[in-house]
């Protein structure tokens, strides 16, 4: 994938952004120096980047998130160094933001210096096995919600359908008209379909583009 400097990820609660978001910084840095990863979500998911703490340390990733990640309080606040994202444009950051309208209110704070600097894309994370997402309609009435939260417009959307450890190949390639309509609708590209990597040798041949992920585990 070609990045901008800036690649900021939003979706309806359980869309997968955090797992897609870790991957991508992990391709990131294979690519370029001084990446970063910032979890703007203001709440306590149950999967958070701080999880993979260990492995950005190990990749020279800088992760930028609450000091509450991770934890037993669950308060909403923001990263002390939240302004790093837009003042330090030597990083390239992917950006993980909270689910739906509410999580995209944090990323408002950024919004001036975003698009004065114009150098993102602002994708949306979509599952059509999710209950609120299951069709088109639904989905681009999310999408409009967290715009109108944050400011700031989606560049393209990232089809993230999935079933967990139960899906299969047939589940990702029965989700491409899903997210063609989607597309079709919001008048916005399908930047690429993702797929854990178990399944990926499977269908490389028949989507295009095609994102392996490896999937996100807690720390015992």
């Amino acid at each position: 994938m070609n990045y901008k400097r800036l690649t900021i990820l939003c979706g309806h609660y359980g869309s997968g952004k955090t797992n897609i978001a870790v991957n991508m910084a992990f391709d990131l840095a294979s690519q370029r120096d001084n990446i970063a990863i910032a979890d703007l979500d203001i709440v306590n998911p149950y999967f958070r980047s701080k999880d993979s703490e260990q492995e950005f340390r190990d990749k020279n990733i800088r992760l930028i998130c609450s000091d509450f990640a991770s934890s037993n309080v669950d308060l909403p606040s923001m990263p002390a160094d939240l302004y790093a994202i837009t003042d330090d444009k030597s990083l390239s950051v992917i950006m993980d933001i909270g689910g739906d309208d509410r999580g995209a209110y944090a990323l408002g704070r950024l919004r001036p210096a975003i698009l004065e600097e114009n150098d993102y894309e602002m994708l949306m994370v979509v599952n059509k096995f999710r209950p609120l997402t299951p069709d088109a309609p639904s989905t681009i009435e999310v999408m409009r919600e967290i715009e109108a939260a944050c400011g700031i417009p989606f560049t393209g959307i990232i089809n993230n359908s999935n079933l967990a450890g139960e899906t299969t190949t047939e589940d990702v390639l029965g989700s491409i008209s899903y997210v063609e309509k989607v597309s079709k609708l919001s008048g916005l590209p399908v930047v690429l379909t993702t797929v854990e990597e178990s399944l990926y040798d499977e269908l490389k041949d028949k989507i295009s583009p095609l994102f392996s992920l490896k999937l996100q585990k807690k720390p015992i």
